[in-house]
């Protein structure tokens, strides 16, 4: 259903149920987070997580409306996750407040049908306000699935921006979009099967829509999670994506559950403002992207700014078209340090995988407790990993045995030296890189398990070294590397596909600091700065890298 209210009531003293009548001292953006807040305080948290409902707070919301700018004539807006209409409120508030007095048009999506209403209630009320600073804005609340309402738009020009006519364009998209992942049956994953890979978040399929509904040279102002910038389930997405969208200003959070602490959400968001300007790195020419941080929302007032090369930022000549956003300068030189080195897992004849054992695949064959190596063989999980440490069993509540059968084997590895990885991070971990060295000699086994949370490196065929086992663990356990998954990956999944790809240091580097580490593993500290002296002394004429 779709409600347009084209202007104020005529009458001074008509009645109003609202901003005006109930709180007069709110402005529009306060009175929207108001009445989010009190919707949300009523509805379940099943019902939040199936909507996707965590609003804007009202700092952030203002923060991303001041970086929309201004053209000569009317206004289009579109919000197409509305919410409770803080970013629309919050938006027309800047533009009017600098002097922008043509015509606004609002158009809001929300499939809440009870929060639509209140969307309604709260755009009223802008209207009203606007009229009391003489501008006009119109508006339009839409109560329809706004990704299967535009699928068309993901159908065509191999999966993004249809022909469309001018007047069903916008001048601005501001969004906070659903965060959540959706089965590959659902209809709006397989209408997006070309711009999204495996089970897509549906934040990223609000940005691919959004973009195609834009005017050439309409702005794109969204709040997501940093995971679309990388890794395999977003490569086609930037692909297309970025094909059409220019970045201009990417904001980072420093903290995961300040942007959303009210709704305890933990989550690394990030602020992306782009312009639609289609096959726009086909011309050559000097291109800054503002890169700006902030804590969290307390001191998002006075971020930091800085401007960096975009091809710095985002090589589009490049396979994956990763958009790296390092926060400093030492950042930069972190990133430069580590991609001049000569090598990566394959160079040097090595694998990574992910460990075989699903447990709920294999409740018959694991256990709490066991005779090894007779009746059964270790079962290693993310929790028997730390730094440098691999320590089976810890007998915890994990079931840590896994039958020693003949229908095991085909989840079973080797009993051979690896280096163990924690394929997940806890959202407010200090490091995202855990891994730790296991040697066969440490059980008398043949095979043994590995749970699937965990990566391993091995060498087909053959067998690493304790040297090579040991560099290797000091290397992605150290600052340096961690620094670098953080500033080219916003995932907390540590994926073998980027590590298969991350540069690694001359092998006779790595054999060094294998050779030196053992003797100091249980010392963390005396590990990390081991390896920045051996990988950073080892480049010729490079600097020393500040790292955390």
């Amino acid at each position: 259903m779709s409600v347009k209210h084209l202007s104020r009531p005529s009458s001074p003293s008509d009645p109003r149920v609202g901003l005006l009548s109930i709180a007069p001292s709110l402005d529009p953006t306060a009175y929207a987070d108001q009445a989010g807040a009190s919707y949300v305080a009523q509805v379940t948290v099943g019902h939040r997580k199936d909507f996707g409902l965590y609003l804007t707070p009202i700092s952030v919301a203002r923060f991303m409306a001041d970086y929309t700018s201004t053209a000569p004539g009317p206004m289009r807006v579109l919000d197409p996750a509305a919410g409770a209409g803080i970013l629309l409120c919050a938006t027309v508030e800047s533009l009017v407040h600098r002097g922008f007095h043509a015509k606004i048009e609002l158009v809001a999506y929300e499939v809440d049908p009870k929060l639509a209403d209140i969307l309604r209630d709260v755009l009223r009320e802008l209207q009203f306000w606007c009229h009391d600073m003489s501008a006009e804005m119109t508006f339009t609340v839409i109560c329809r699935d706004f990704i299967l309402e535009h699928a068309d738009a993901l159908q065509n020009m191999g999966g993004l921006f249809p022909a469309l006519p001018a007047a069903d364009r916008f001048d601005i998209v501001i969004s906070n979009p659903p965060y959540f992942k959706l089965n590959k049956a659902d209809p709006r994953a397989q209408a997006a099967a070309s711009v999204v890979h495996g089970q897509p978040n549906i934040y990223g399929l609000f940005m691919a829509v959004s973009a195609a509904l834009l005017h050439q040279g309409g702005q794109l102002i969204f709040i997501t999670p940093r995971s679309f910038a990388s890794g395999p389930y977003f490569r086609a997405f930037r692909e297309l994506f970025f094909a059409h969208v220019k970045p201009q200003l990417i904001h980072i959070f420093g903290s995961r559950k300040d942007a959303f602490s009210r709704d305890a959400v933990l989550q690394e968001n990030v602020i992306l403002k782009g312009v639609r300007e289609d096959h726009w790195s086909a011309i050559k020419a000097l291109r800054m992207i503002t890169i700006s941080t902030s804590q969290g929302t307390s001191d998002l007032a006075t971020p930091s700014r800085r401007a960096v090369r975009l091809d710095a930022a985002l090589d589009m000549t490049s396979r994956d078209k990763i958009l790296r956003l390092s926060s400093s300068v030492s950042e930069d030189e972190l990133v430069r340090l580590v991609d001049s080195w000569p090598g990566n897992l394959g160079a040097y004849g090595l694998q990574i995988s992910t460990g075989p054992v699903v447990p709920f695949r294999a409740t018959m064959l694991i256990d709490k407790s066991g005779n090894v190596p007779e009746t059964h063989l270790p079962l290693l999980w993310m929790n028997h990993v730390r730094s440098m440490v691999v320590t089976w069993p810890l007998r915890s509540h994990k079931k840590e045995y896994i039958k020693n059968l003949d229908e095991a084997y085909p989840i079973l590895v080797p009993n051979k030296n690896y280096v163990l990885l924690r394929r997940f991070s806890a959202k407010e971990e200090e490091r995202r890189l855990v891994a730790g060295p296991y040697l066969a000699a440490a059980h008398q086994v043949a095979m043994l398990g590995l749970e699937n949370h965990l990566n391993y490196v091995y060498r087909p065929g053959g067998n690493l070294t304790v040297d090579e086992t040991y560099g290797l663990a000091a290397l992605f356990n150290s600052s340096l590397l961690d620094g670098y998954f953080r500033t080219t990956n916003g995932n907390t999944q540590v994926s073998a596909t980027e590590l298969r790809a991350m540069p690694l240091p001359a092998l006779d580097v790595i054999l060094e600091i294998g050779r030196r580490s053992k003797a100091i593993a249980g010392n963390t500290g005396a590990v990390d700065t081991l390896v920045l002296d051996l990988a950073c002394g080892k480049v010729k004429g490079r600097k020393a890298v500040a790292v955390g």
